[in-house]
């Protein structure tokens, strides 16, 4: 947005424009981390300049691969060194010459010191003369990554004060949308004209993104990818990380896992927008429940005045509700069985309701007060949500949705941009490649073999580029970096199928380009690295906005660069962009710089498997 547009004409830009995140196109979310799990308020202090040496900005595992980018025009291999915290040299070498680089425009090289096997903090790469940002290399680098990313959730939550002792004096909050003035709430809401005539009870959930909208199909995602972390963890044998008592949520000491109780209140949300018995279209889900109207940005939840609405029921809301319910009931069954019966009760409901009406399609231009979320397609939402059921009941129903689905051979279910809220089939191939069940051995092997094989694609993409990104050229879209974390999850779900250690590789090599490692030198995690981002788009994180409110607290993971620069301030100022670099750290640049649960939830995600040691 051009600097002199007044005060007033900006709250009416934003009001009017800005959205929650949308599918991608074509089709489609301070310096230590030491400090971050304090609560302390992030600095918003002036970012250390972008050097041609692009490096992981927090570290590297010191059993995993430390790879940099160097920018640089040169066609002959460049001398480097590895220097430790006194400046002494610990390693050297030459680069690779990689070239340019398509998504980006840069000519790069490529260091490689994997073979250094020391640990400490303040190393620093020399190229030139050249220097990265410091970093560290040690074993335990992601245990505060993974805290800060789960607290993200606990931050983003609805109908709950955000306690100082959890998040810290400067992201203590009352609770936003309970109906206390002037806040008319999230008890009793009613629906948006025609589709309704009586009120729901939705409180509760995690607040979407950077506004105060909840959203079913992207909760959905979301909260399948934090109850499949410890799904995952549990099956390794590593869940104790995110065991009771281990992250920063107000539910410590109640017996059940801390990752399993934050998953619970975005739960317990979709299923209060489940259409009660007796109603019409029972048993399905409301698409989205919002704000009338766009608020402006700032705006603190328990100061939005705005009257809230259940928009129509949807298909897509329905099959998220079913699937996340479905697994809800597998995996909380051994912490709190009346809660597992609840979920799976509520999906099956919901699978019937979808079977019997399949073309509920929330409409695209459904844009005002929040996002649309519109997706026409949903046979890999029906696909993934039997996998679910399948793999929590064993019933033959399921299993017949399942095997009769074209998605279950379809080579499509994992995309080169990777799945997210709008392409989940890949999420039902997940579950069935990693959970036990009762399918034929040659089909489990051939699902576990897809798996791997969109692994190998995403190796292959990395490989090419100067960066290693797990994403084609075309892939900077909105949510971009969200997409790089689902990419990584997959790679991840590889390792684990197979232990082959180029998977692990690959995935931990995704955290690198999003702490720093890419063409703007830019972490894209809020509180980690030398440059990381501050002015994420949000309405109470919002300090670039009001001076008296904080920056996003540690953890928070910024969309990334989008080459559809779908804003007014991207427009202006990135235009020509390289799709790579088009990105600003400017909150009123919601297309580029907005938070989201479904960008935070593979993060986090990541950050476990990260923290957990590699196989032997």
């Amino acid at each position: 947005m051009p600097a002199l547009v007044s005060a007033l004409s900006a709250a009416l830009l934003i009001a009017g424009l800005a959205t929650a995140p949308t599918a991608p196109t074509a089709p489609t979310a301070p310096t230590a981390p030491a400090a971050t799990s304090t609560g302390a308020t992030m600095s918003a202090a002036a970012p250390a300049a972008v050097t041609a040496v692009r490096a992981n900005q927090l570290g590297y595992l010191p059993d995993g691969p430390k790879r940099a980018t160097v920018v640089s025009t040169g066609t002959a291999p460049l001398p480097w060194q590895l220097k430790n915290a006194a400046g002494a040299v610990v390693a050297a070498g030459t680069t690779v010459v990689r070239g340019l680089d398509a998504a980006s425009r840069d000519a790069t090289h490529l260091v490689d010191f994997s073979s250094y096997s020391g640990t400490g903090s303040g190393y620093t790469l020399v190229v030139e003369g050249r220097a990265s940002h410091p970093f560290a290399i040690g074993a335990g680098l992601y245990a505060g990554l993974r805290s800060d990313t789960m607290s993200f959730f606990y931050q983003q939550r609805s109908g709950i004060p955000i306690e100082t002792s959890l998040a810290g004096a400067a992201y203590a909050r009352p609770a936003g949308h309970l109906g206390v003035a002037p806040n008319q709430g999230d008890t009793s809401v009613p629906c948006v004209s025609g589709v309704c005539d009586y009120r729901r009870d939705v409180r509760g959930g995690w607040y979407d993104a950077g506004d105060h909208g909840k959203y079913v199909v992207n909760g959905g995602v979301s909260s399948w990818l934090l109850v499949n972390a410890f799904e995952r963890a549990e099956a390794k044998g590593t869940a104790a990380a995110l065991g009771d008592s281990t992250l920063r949520v107000p539910e410590r000491g109640n017996g059940v896992p801390d990752v399993l109780d934050e998953a619970r209140w975005e739960l317990e949300f979709l299923m209060r927008m489940q259409v009660p018995e007796g109603r019409p279209l029972a048993g399905t889900a409301f698409h989205k429940m919002h704000d009338a109207n766009w608020t402006a940005l700032p705006t603190r939840p328990e100061r939005d005045a705005e009257r809230r609405e259940l928009h129509r029921p949807s298909t897509a809301a329905t099959l998220n509700l079913a699937a996340t319910a479905a697994q809800c009931a597998r995996v909380y069954a051994r912490y709190d069985a009346a809660f597992a019966a609840r979920c799976l009760d509520s999906a099956r409901r919901a699978w019937t309701a979808a079977r019997a009406n399949p073309a509920l399609i929330a409409p695209e231009s459904d844009g005002t007060g929040g996002g649309a979320y519109a997706d026409p397609a949903v046979g890999d939402e029906f696909y993934w949500a039997a996998a679910e059921l399948y793999a929590t009941t064993g019933e033959s129903a399921y299993r017949d949705a399942v095997t009769t689905s074209p998605w279950h051979t379809s080579a499509g279910a994992f995309s080169a941009s990777g799945f997210n809220w709008a392409e989940t089939a890949a999420l039902g191939r997940l579950t069935l490649a990693t959970v036990p069940t009762a399918l034929p051995a040659a089909d489990t092997a051939r699902l576990r073999a897809s798996v791997t094989t969109a692994a190998d694609g995403y190796l292959n993409a990395m490989s090419g580029q100067g960066y290693a990104v797990p994403l084609p050229a075309s892939g900077y879209v909105w949510g971009s970096n969200g997409q790089v974390a689902n990419n990584g999850v997959v790679l991840a779900t590889a390792y684990e199928l197979t232990g082959q250690q180029r998977y692990r590789a690959g995935a931990v090599e995704s955290l690198d380009y999003l702490l720093g490692r890419n063409t703007l030198g830019q972490s894209y995690i809020s509180g980690y690295g030398a440059q990381p981002s501050h002015n994420q788009h949000h309405r109470f994180w919002a300090h670039q906005a009001d001076a008296a409110l904080p920056t996003p607290p540690a953890g928070s993971l910024a969309g990334g660069p989008n080459s559809g620069l779908q804003d007014p301030v991207a427009a202006e100022r990135l235009a020509g962009c390289a799709p790579a670099a088009c990105y600003i750290d400017d909150i009123e640049s919601y297309s580029t710089n907005e938070v989201a649960i479904n960008w935070n939830a593979p993060l986090a995600w990541l950050a476990q498997f990260a923290a957990e040691p590699a196989k032997p």
